[in-house]
């Protein structure tokens, strides 16, 4: 049986018979203001390579009432089981079948979501297909290289507004609640869309040249008052400028909407020509610089997949990172690149968060070659990750650097025109840069993309000076190949690298360290001489990845990271500092570094940190390293040290500036005195106030969590700020609050509402998730081990990916460091045998505790 799986063996055979025309769906959504189910009814007319030959569509519905297959009924309670419909016996050439189905509404997140707003109690809907989620609102057959055309004819409540892939058309006179849309290009599956719902909308319109695309915004009426829609045309506008230059081919298709809808899982999906968006991007209350900069790569990434990965798609889900990466590594160089770009140094938030969670990522026992052998469904579902995404781009970074700019969108160019509306694999994009640059990309693809493992790259200098100082008489860089994780396939595996060497030395004039020189060059083997620096007086820091042009850990010599370590905040260009900073918290996950050395590094440094999305990461950062990689013993007195010097920031901070917002985000997080918490506590109720400082909506819950975390507050307070914010967002911070409470009780009713029902819908769970996990809560929370195991199985066999992912993930007992949470994770691994993807995100967890283990001794022994 099958389940809801779908092998790629199946796939390609599938492929290799069918070819798909179109498609014709008609969705019944009357009845979307009470939920339940709706009536689906798809058409598909497709062509058969062998008479007599038997093949099967996919649908994941509650009741299928009708199958006919060329003009014949068949009997659906014998051909429809699981996730398929059989088709047996059919035709040479073309076939068409037609299924009447009643499919249901969802609140996880996949299929048909279906959201009621508490503020107005309207029903918003919206799709969400990839991977294989198509096949929970029509019959389809789903996978990406079976292409077609779709067209979508919606019954929905009288004055809602119906969005799809097509531009919206004008009910018919007669049928006033129907839209019947145009049929779409040749699309896959996964990228068809509907948004159906009484939204606010803006419109705007894209001309260059005699091009003319509409373009549209879309958001629920209860955000409409911050939907800052000049900002996001704005952006969208520089996207399309840029891309249509550098991809020399035009926008592919009739429209461009943008819709920010509620309880989304991920950040955002690229549905051809109508592209939703988590609506927590639209800002109720104020938020920093490094959110917006967020917002627009988000808004970039996916107007970039219209041509990479919507008119040009991937055959099957193992070239899902190229789809991935390009979009990520495109829409960071527009940033940077783009005239008129709010954001020129994107490529220092990339080094400092994408790069992190490559890295992170790169160091799990699942890590994995970029290009991942995907054998089914199961697979892919667990593979949207930080090598995927992150990883993958920075090696087309990379790839950059090795063919030069100008060469590599050339071959983009080609590769677009080339195949247009059809399916690829690597081997087409990689033969198209072949063609531009000269270059043969065959041993830096099989290196780079067929292998996992991230390289160390180490300078070795000596000079003819004492400690260090002097000229240089000898620079190498030595290139190490660290053994893979424990369980990892493969092997390590020195690269090349195309990487700059910078030199810094302090500018007298400024106190600033300032590049005197850069040198650029390939990195290939375990040495590299570097004999441009041979005679050169030493500077202050040789950085190696300067630019951050390849993907690898580096190391600084032991002169250059004294010096950087006293003048980290010195650095002029804030590439060079995150950079630095990403090395010392590499360092400090990997045990080289103790976390009090960690804290005490940026509290150094913090303070001349002008990049404010370096500053919200290293936030993060120091609050993880002090709770889980530092000494137990010490923990308490460095969250106290950390939180002091954060309310200190705080005051300090120029007033209503966004180091001021993130500092008093800081503070909220980690308030332990009951000085500090009377504080929070009068910024609340506006008896004390902060120049500058706005407690608005999310602020204020961002206090309220705390408070409610140590006890302060319980239900009447938590009821009460509800009531000042009853809002979608309200009952998800409220959510968080509730499940924060350090009580037995609280605890007990928050694991029973994600594990004991099914009911919440799947960003409500996620904050219940969110609240019920505390760091000041080791103890309360330790019994729940033993029932986080007992249960795993059974909540991954019977709820739906995104649901049982955040449950397995969120609730894996990570604040528990010691060998025996690595001991029953092993025991039930061993016993409870899971498939290969929550295997997968078990052992993830379970490498997380053992780092914080290395970690925690490491601390212990610099004490």
């Amino acid at each position: 049986m099958p389940g809801t799986n779908l092998t790629r063996e199946e796939a390609q055979q599938r492929a290799k018979l069918l070819t798909v025309d179109s498609y014709e769906i008609d969705l019944d959504l009357s009845g979307a203001q009470e939920g339940g189910t709706y009536r689906s009814v798809t058409t598909v007319r497709f062509d058969v390579a062998e008479a007599g030959a038997a093949s099967f569509i996919d649908l994941v519905a509650p009741a299928v009432h009708e199958v006919t297959l060329n003009g014949d009924p068949l009997d659906a309670a014998e051909v429809f089981e699981d996730s398929r419909i059989a088709l047996p016996g059919l035709l040479a050439g073309r076939n068409v079948l037609r299924v009447v189905a009643d499919c249901a509404y969802t609140n996880t997140g996949e299929g048909l979501h279906r959201f009621v707003d508490p503020v107005d109690e309207q029903a918003y809907l919206y799709t969400q297909f990839e991977v294989p989620d198509a096949r929970r609102v029509f019959a389809s057959f789903e996978q990406p290289d079976l292409k077609a055309t779709f067209q979508f004819t919606v019954k929905a409540p009288s004055g809602w507004t119906v969005v799809s892939n097509s531009p919206t058309p004008e009910p018919n006179d007669s049928l006033p609640n129907v839209w019947t849309f145009e049929p779409t290009p040749r699309i896959s599956s996964y990228i068809t869309a509907l948004i159906v719902g009484p939204y606010h909308s803006v419109h705007s319109v894209y001309e260059k040249d005699g091009q003319s695309v509409p373009l549209g915004i879309y958001c629920r009426p209860s955000l409409a008052e911050f939907l800052d829609s000049d900002a996001i045309f704005e952006v969208t506008r520089q996207g399309f400028d840029w891309f249509q230059e550098k991809f020399d081919y035009a926008y592919p298709f009739k429209k461009y909407d943008q819709l920010f809808v509620p309880e989304f899982n991920a950040g955002a999906m690229e549905n051809a020509g109508a592209v939703t968006i988590r609506d927590q991007y639209v800002f109720r209350s104020k938020v920093t610089d490094a959110a917006y900069e967020t917002r627009a790569e988000t808004i970039l990434h996916e107007l970039a997949h219209m041509w990479f990965g919507d008119l040009v798609t991937m055959e099957w889900w193992n070239d899902l990172w190229l789809n991935e990466s390009f979009a990520t590594y495109t829409s960071i160089a527009c940033q940077a690149y783009a005239p008129g770009s709010r954001w020129p140094h994107s490529w220092t938030t990339f080094a400092n968060s994408m790069k992190t969670w490559a890295y992170r990522q790169d160091q799990l026992p699942s890590t994995h070659p970029i290009m991942a052998e995907i054998r089914d469904l199961d697979d892919v579902l667990v593979n949207f990750d930080g090598i995927t995404y992150a990883k993958g781009a920075s090696v087309l970074k990379q790839l950059v650097a090795y063919v030069g700019m100008d060469e590599f969108f050339k071959g983009v160019q080609a590769y677009f025109k080339r195949h247009a509306y059809g399916n690829t694999r690597l081997s087409d994009l990689l033969g198209a840069l072949e063609e531009t640059s000269g270059r043969d990309l065959s041993t830096w693809s099989k290196k780079w993309l067929q292998t996992a493992g991230i390289n160390i790259l180490r300078p070795e200098i000596e000079t003819d000076g004492e400690g260090g100082a002097g000229v240089v008489t000898s620079f190498a860089i030595r290139q190490e190949a660290p053994a893979l994780p424990a369980g990892a396939k493969g092997e390590p595996i020195l690269r090349p690298h195309r990487i700059a060497i910078g030199l810094y030395d302090v500018d007298e004039a400024s106190g600033k360290l300032v590049r005197a020189d850069r040198i650029e060059l390939d990195v290939d083997g375990e040495l590299t001489a570097v004999p441009q620096l041979t005679g050169r007086r030493r500077p202050a820091v040789f950085l190696l990845n300067d630019d951050d042009l390849s993907y690898a850990k580096v190391r600084l010599d032991e002169r250059s990271l004294q010096f950087v370590t006293e003048h980290l905040g010195d650095f002029e260009s804030s590439l060079p500092r995150a950079l630095c900073w990403a090395s010392a918290w590499d360092m400090t996950r990997d045990a080289e570094l103790p976390a009090r050395a960690y804290l005490s590094l940026v509290l150094a440094g913090i303070g001349k940190e002008s990049d404010i999305g370096v500053v919200q990461s290293l936030h993060r950062q120091v609050k993880l390293a002090v709770e889980l990689y530092a000494d137990p013993t010490a923990r308490e007195a460095l969250l106290t040290r950390w939180t002091d010097a954060t309310l200190a920031h705080l005051r300090s901070a120029a007033p209503a500036s966004d180091h001021q917002l993130a500092w008093a985000r800081a503070f909220a997080a980690t308030a332990r005195t009951p000085e500090q918490l009377d504080l929070l506590d009068s910024l609340l109720e506006g008896t004390h106030t902060i120049e500058g400082l706005a407690v608005d909506t999310d602020l204020r819950w961002a206090f309220v969590e705390r408070l409610a975390a140590v006890g302060r507050f319980d239900e009447a307070e938590i009821a009460g700020e509800y009531e000042r914010d009853k809002t979608a967002a309200g009952e998800r911070h409220a959510a968080t609050a509730r499940a924060a409470r350090p009580t037995e009780e609280a605890k007990a009713e928050a694991w029973a509402s994600v594990i004991e029902s099914d009911k919440l819908p799947n960003a409500v769970q996620e904050a219940v998730i969110g609240g019920f996990v505390q760091t000041d809560q080791r103890e309360l929370l330790a019994p729940y081990t033993d029932r986080y195991f007992e249960v795993l199985k059974s909540v991954w066999d019977t709820r739906s990916h995104e649901i049982a992912q955040q449950i397995a993930i969120g609730l894996y007992p990570a604040l528990q460091v010691s060998e025996e949470t690595v001991t029953k994770t092993d025991t039930w691994l061993a016993a409870a045998q899971p498939n290969a993807a929550l295997a997968r995100l078990v052992s993830e967890s379970r490498a997380g505790v053992e780092r914080a283990l290395r970690a925690q001794a490491a601390d212990a022994a610099a004490e």
